[in-house]
């Protein structure tokens, strides 16, 4: 195994053309760590931000992105019990994942369904960690419930749509009409097309409504939600939204920063063998072209998650 490996690094804030792939020494794990050679990275709304300076998670450059990562178990830490070298796994992390060897702690591994390959695998973890923070976490979605996603047929929408279905509530979909035959595919029971319909005038006795959108989606969505319901926001900034203002309406309002979990991960990966959960790869590219997937991403239009290839398996 060599001692270095390629990583996508960038040394300055900046648009695509900031990020570039460069040689950097092969971590090894510590306690409590394993370290994965990542056969497949998701790219998520946050990388985008990250990237830019938007959201300054990390710090000044230099710095490497990727909160999405699936691959093979190469080497594991003192006290991992449970893992070993070969084993298939994904996992979220905080950044690190766009290389082609991560350090992963233990608690946020999970294993990879065997029905499943590393670019689907990839495609997962943030967004369905975020979807059942929100939604069977924070909302209790259930039998009965009724559910509205806006961007629904995005990378963390449509995922969170089938949780939603896998837990066996009503689904309202926000989205383009020309998504409407996919969210079907999904199992949305109300597809609603916003540029020609108001939601904010037309759902209504909503129990849960998770906004993906940000801006007036928060404010807008109070008036779908019956007494006593709940918004949960995943936007990271401009929520539009206080709790004292859901409370003077009769409803509330929570934000999701979601955290890393291997225990919430294997339930996902359950739904996802039985095939309950199938996330949908928009694009497939090579780690090279990581500034191409920026910029696929940033057009906010693709239909599920793109995903790039690291190392072959």
């Amino acid at each position: 195994m060599s001692a270095t490996m390629r990583v996508i690094s960038q040394r300055r804030l900046g648009g695509p053309e900031v990020l570039e792939v460069v040689e950097a020494k092969r971590p090894e794990p510590r306690g409590g760590e394993v370290l994965v050679r990542v056969h497949a990275a998701g790219v998520n709304p946050v990388d985008l931000l990250a990237r830019s300076g938007a959201a300054p998670i990390f710090g000044d450059p230099p710095f490497t992105l990727g909160w999405d990562v699936s691959g093979v178990v190469e080497e594991a830490g003192q006290d991992v019990d449970g893992f070993r070298p070969g084993d298939e796994v994904f996992a979220m992390i905080r950044g690190g994942g766009y290389a082609e060897y991560v350090l992963v702690r233990v608690e946020h591994l999970a294993p990879k369904p065997s029905t499943v390959d590393h670019v689907h695998a990839a495609a997962a973890p943030a967004a369905a960690l975020t979807s059942w923070q929100a939604l069977v976490d924070l909302g209790q979605v259930g039998p009965g419930r009724r559910v509205l996603v806006h961007a629904a047929a995005g990378g963390v929408g449509h995922i969170a749509v089938q949780i939603a279905k896998a837990e066996g509530a009503h689904v309202i979909g926000t989205a383009r009409a020309d998504h409407h035959d996919f969210l079907r595919g999904l199992g949305v029971d109300e597809p609603v097309d916003y540029t020609t319909t108001d939601f904010a005038r037309t759902v209504r006795d909503v129990d849960v409504a998770f906004d993906l959108v940000g801006g007036d989606y928060g404010p807008r969505s109070l008036a779908t939600l019956r007494p006593g319901g709940l918004l949960v926001s995943a936007i990271l900034a401009d929520l539009g939204v206080t709790p004292e203002e859901a409370e003077t309406r009769g409803v509330r309002f929570a934000p999701v920063a979601v955290q890393p979990s291997g225990a919430t991960l294997r339930k996902v990966a359950s739904l996802m063998a039985a095939g309950r959960v199938r996330p949908h790869v928009a694009a497939l590219l090579p780690m090279e072209e990581v500034g191409k997937a920026h910029e696929m991403a940033a057009t906010h239009r693709t239909q599920g998650r793109i995903v790039l290839t690291v190392t072959d398996g």
